[in-house]
């Protein structure tokens, strides 16, 4: 007889705890273990909420290298079923050799499942039929589970589902993230009913009164925004450091659609725009993209959704500065060009309506399409494709974590016929589904990359640019994370040409996410280990540091309504010098809109207690030496870069945090 060393670990979070009895199957090269009882001295806490037990599993002789592990869960007589979340299982073979068995997932039922040894296997590499049978298995079932849904035609495809409960247990919010989730969710709403503004439909009559609307609730950034809200220069520095800094790009010739002479933007022809753009000097926000779209009915009253121009200048002190604000896309007498010298309430109603229009763009296009759903694509095709031995799997599974949930609840809760944004947002409704189409066919490899984003906008040498800053050294750490992960798995071309699964996985992408759409130069198949690295690396990035960059300072530039308004309920005025005070306050949405608003930026900023910092992986998906040194200098890189941008915040008036990696979450979970 010969002994195996069976150490079963059991996570270490709420629900995770079995009572029940459970089983377990050691399958090797030359045979396999009778189905053993793992009865441990413990009793019923053997199976507790982070309890590492050990047992002995003996067979009559070597069973030879294992392939892997069968576990069961029964229920005991009189006791209900109940779910167990075993982490990992290790087993130490009477040669001496040490077998890792990451698990990671629920067993909810009475069924056998299989766990394969944690040395990553590609398909190819896979060469006995018990290793390559279970992954056939695991995959087919993998499909049963996670099947695509089209939610509306023309947008990315997203997981089918009936509601929260039907997702797979794996994919689904822990304990303490759907608790703390409903809190965020109920109270800030219950805040608003008793103070009576959750359904008040009067118009604001004086500004600070929106003050009390979330008086507790109050960040540095939305404290610094409401004092600076009407500041030329702040309204420019956002298009760089605020929630969208997707907008802004190089201008070296005006559109044919935007006037602006050099009269109306330089004074006494101190210089030219032409001068000025060749220097580099001069920038566009085009929203084209809402040009059209039919704008919402909010409370029985019609909104107003433009789709402005914006023309900034940076000046010889390196300040940007807007100079021009056209508020629609074609020219014509009754469609101004505003300018800093026209009176005060023109100006600053003018830049209110770029607000406004920046809202609905960052939220549609820049936030909902680019990161979450996007995200949801990547992790569904990635769970449908690749079986959990697969090297991908265990690189990006980390980085999936809880964006199935949290996207089902935004369709719910955000754009469904009775969603948030759907009834309270200029853009909801119908003109919602026309920006997310148009975005989608709009979309580009490329500016999904950040390093070909900042050079195709000609953005590589503006001042004080955060955004680009700590994300191109946060894609490079990245990149190098991955090129040093999947360089050890994939030696050539030639293997990575080879991987059917990999294969799979892009084909689905490219189908599902981008709906075969060629133009958006997203590739169909890998045909090199760098156009692997590289997609990786911006699978990575969309989950976590872009997602972040566009989500988490929504309440800090967002909590003041007036300087993001959800919508706007009067035209723009058609000619100079009718503007006041009283028309701005009836132009800003109405109460209830303002703070439904409010509270959905507040609930989308904040994050949960069991968050996962970018390169932070509790879960041991890799056991070989050299993934798991690579994750070491990965995370090491990370702490620099975090230490770097800490020292630069401390010199700063407003703090750029949104990619710090200590800030960032390593998926899209909020």
């Amino acid at each position: 007889m010969v002994a195996y060393e069976v150490t079963v670990s059991t996570a270490y979070f709420s629900g995770a705890t079995t009572v029940g009895s459970v089983f377990i199957k050691l399958v090797g090269t030359d045979g396999e273990s009778e189905r053993k009882w793992l009865m441990g001295f413990k009793g019923a806490a053997t199976f507790m909420k982070g309890a590492v037990s050990s047992f002995t599993v003996c067979c009559p002789a070597s069973i030879g290298k294992l392939v892997l592990i069968e576990l069961d869960k029964q229920r005991l007589p009189l006791f209900p079923e109940d779910s167990w979340f075993p982490a990992k299982v290790e087993v130490k073979s009477p040669e001496g050799d040490v077998y890792h068995f990451p698990i990671y997932r629920w067993i909810t039922d009475n069924e056998v499942h299989r766990f394969r040894e944690g040395t990553a296997l590609r398909v190819f590499d896979d060469n006995h039929h018990l290793g390559r049978y279970s992954r056939q298995q695991e995959l087919q079932q993998r499909e049963e589970d996670y099947r695509w849904d089209v939610y509306v035609e023309g947008i990315p495809h997203c997981i089918k589902a009936e509601n929260p409960l039907s997702l797979p247990c794996e994919v689904r919010f822990s304990f303490t993230k759907t608790t703390e989730f409903l809190f965020t969710a109920s109270a800030g709403l219950t805040e608003l009913q008793l103070k009576g503004l959750a359904g008040c439909e009067k118009n604001w009559t004086d500004i600070d009164d929106i003050k009390q609307v979330f008086c507790c609730k109050r960040t540095d950034i939305s404290d610094y925004v409401q004092k600076h809200w009407k500041e030329d220069a702040f309204f420019a520095y956002q298009f760089l450091n605020g929630v969208n800094p997707m907008m802004i790009r190089r201008c070296t010739a005006l559109p044919g659609n935007f006037p602006v002479t050099d009269d109306m933007v330089f004074l006494h022809g101190q210089c030219s725009l032409a001068a000025e753009m060749k220097k580099g000097n001069i920038f566009l926000c085009d929203y084209k993209l809402l040009d059209g779209a039919k704008p919402n009915v909010i409370n029985g009253k019609k909104q107003y959704l433009m789709a402005p121009l914006v023309l900034l200048h940076k000046t010889p002190d390196d300040k940007l500065m807007p100079i021009a604000i056209q508020l629609k896309q074609t020219p014509a007498d009754d469609n101004p060009i505003f300018l800093p010298s026209d009176s005060e309430y023109d100006w600053l109603l003018a830049k209110i309506f770029v607000r406004s229009a920046d809202f609905s763009a960052h939220q549609l296009d820049v936030h909902l399409l680019r990161t979450h759903l996007l995200a949801e694509v990547f992790a569904v095709s990635l769970l449908r494709h690749l079986p959990m031995v697969h090297p991908l799997y265990k690189l990006l599974i980390p980085h999936t974590r809880y964006t199935l949930q949290i996207n089902y609840l935004a369709r719910l809760l955000l754009i469904s016929e009775t969603g948030v944004f759907t009834e309270f947002a200029a853009s909801g409704g119908e003109g919602m589904m026309t920006i997310l189409k148009r975005s989608l066919s709009s979309i580009t490899y490329s500016s999904l990359c950040i390093p070909d984003d900042i050079a195709e906008r000609g953005l590589e040498a503006v001042p004080d640019f955060y955004y680009r800053d700590d994300g191109l050294r946060l894609w490079d750490i990245i990149h190098r994370f991955v090129q040093e992960m999947l360089c050890y798995y994939y030696k050539s071309d030639a293997e990575v040409q080879q991987d059917s699964e990999l294969q799979n996985w892009i084909g689905d992408i490219f189908k599902h996410g981008f709906l075969s759409q060629a133009c958006t130069g997203i590739p169909q198949r890998f045909a090199t280990v760098g156009e692997l690295v590289k997609f990786v690396t911006m699978v990575i990035f969309t989950g976590s540091a872009q997602h972040s960059a566009v989500n988490s300072g929504q309440y800090d530039f967002g909590g003041w309504m007036p300087n993001t308004p959800i919508s706007l309920q009067l035209p723009p005025p058609t000619t100079k010098g009718t503007a006041s005070e009283a028309t701005m306050l009836q132009t800003l949405p109405d109460v209830s809109t303002t703070v439904q608003g409010m509270a959905t930026v507040w609930l989308l900023s904040k994050r949960s207690s069991d968050f996962i910092p970018l390169g932070q992986y509790p879960d041991d998906h890799f056991s070989e030496e050299v993934p798991c040194k690579v994750t070491k200098v990965f995370q090491g890189e990370l702490e620099v870069l975090s230490a770097a941008i800490k020292v630069r915040n401390k010199c700063l008036e407003v703090p750029y945090t949104y990619m710090d990696p200590t800030e960032v979450e390593n998926s899209v979970a909020i």
